[in-house]
């Protein structure tokens, strides 16, 4: 149609009653109604390590056990402070793992089993080490392997306000020791196999230092009879094996048919400690010659610190449980925090 053009109408058109015109209200008649002032929301900023604590692996805990270790909101801002300026590891390299104590605490008016997270902290300018030690009353001899065959590494922790730049280029000196095992996976694996996990200790070896089990005379027997096996400890210095064999049999807890086995058996398990020792004593004795000047002084500069929660109105009190013993390849802590 061209411009200025009439457009024809239909019939049905020119029948179409014209719509009404929308009454517009009276200004004066309208009413504003003034929209409620919200309550402003306010949210508690997060920590910049906030979730250091929960990062670090807790090693040896039992697989069931984990949930309780985060049923309540435990609070290491203690561990957070000594990064700050000032603070116990303001400045180091720090290696970081985590475990737990089962402990009777007070909670809410009773004593309870609780599993108390704790942190250590290894200040040291390279691992402490790169193997888990594994063992348990059951077990009968203890294995120290990789860490890498439990899924357990050394890696980097990434700070809150620096997790959008790209790992690779941050010069991390913080690092946790990592699982990479998940919960949903143990399905699949064997008992035997998921229960290292529960026996492991983070292992670590002071060549300037003899280990205890160098210094120990002691060896756990484990003698395998029907119906059940013999479990005792015997000491090559203290004990006559003997008197020690005569004494079992009295208490019903050797056969006397089993005495001359379980003698041959004690006997080559004492062989197979002195071994180790010995073994262990000139190992050390190397490492030390051939450690360099630069080893030797980190070795001597090391230092543990032992981090429990923080007391808050909503955690247990754990005050009287606090200890400085970290486990038996790490002896005590320097500090307790």
């Amino acid at each position: 149609m061209r411009k200025g053009t009439k457009r024809k109408t239909t019939q049905k058109e020119e029948d179409k009653p014209a719509e009404p015109k929308p009454v517009e209200p009276s200004r004066s008649k309208r009413t504003k109604v003034p929209k409620p002032e919200s309550e402003p929301q306010y949210f508690e900023d997060k920590r910049n390590l906030e979730d250091l604590w929960k990062a670090a692996f807790p090693v040896g805990t039992e697989w069931d056990q984990l949930d309780t270790v985060y049923q309540f909101n435990w609070n290491f801002s203690n561990l957070e402070d000594a990064f700050e300026e000032g603070g116990k590891l303001y400045g180091e390299k720090v290696y970081l793992f985590g475990c737990t104590e089962p402990q009777l605490v007070p909670f809410k008016g009773e004593n309870k089993v609780i599993c108390i997270p704790v942190v250590v902290a290894v200040a040291s300018p390279f691992p402490p080490s790169d193997k888990i030690g594994i063992n348990s009353v059951q077990r009968e001899a203890e294995e120290i392997v990789p860490m890498k065959q439990m899924k357990m590494d050394w890696v980097p922790y990434i700070p809150l306000d620096q997790r959008g730049s790209q790992v690779d280029k941050l010069k991390s000196q913080i690092f946790i020791l990592s699982c990479t095992q998940r919960r949903a996976g143990l399905k699949h694996l064997k008992i035997d196999r998921v229960k290292k996990f529960e026996y492991c200790l983070p292992y670590f070896y002071h060549p300037f230092k003899e280990d205890e089990v160098e210094q120990s005379t002691e060896v756990p027997i484990i003698f395998p009879i029907d119906p059940k096996p013999v479990f005792c400890e015997f000491d090559w210095e203290l004990d006559e094996l003997e008197e020690f064999t005569d004494r079992l049999i009295e208490e019903e807890e050797l056969p006397e048919s089993q005495k001359d086995a379980f003698k041959d058996f004690v006997k080559e398990k004492v062989r197979e400690a002195k071994k180790a020792n010995r073994l262990a004593r000139e190992a050390r004795k190397k490492a030390i010659e051939e450690m360099s000047k630069e080893t030797k002084e980190a070795f001597e500069k090391m230092k543990f610190y032992k981090f429990y929660p923080v007391q808050t109105p909503d955690t247990p009190d754990i005050s009287n449980v606090k200890a400085p013993f970290i486990n038996r390849y790490y002896g005590k802590a320097h500090e307790v925090l």
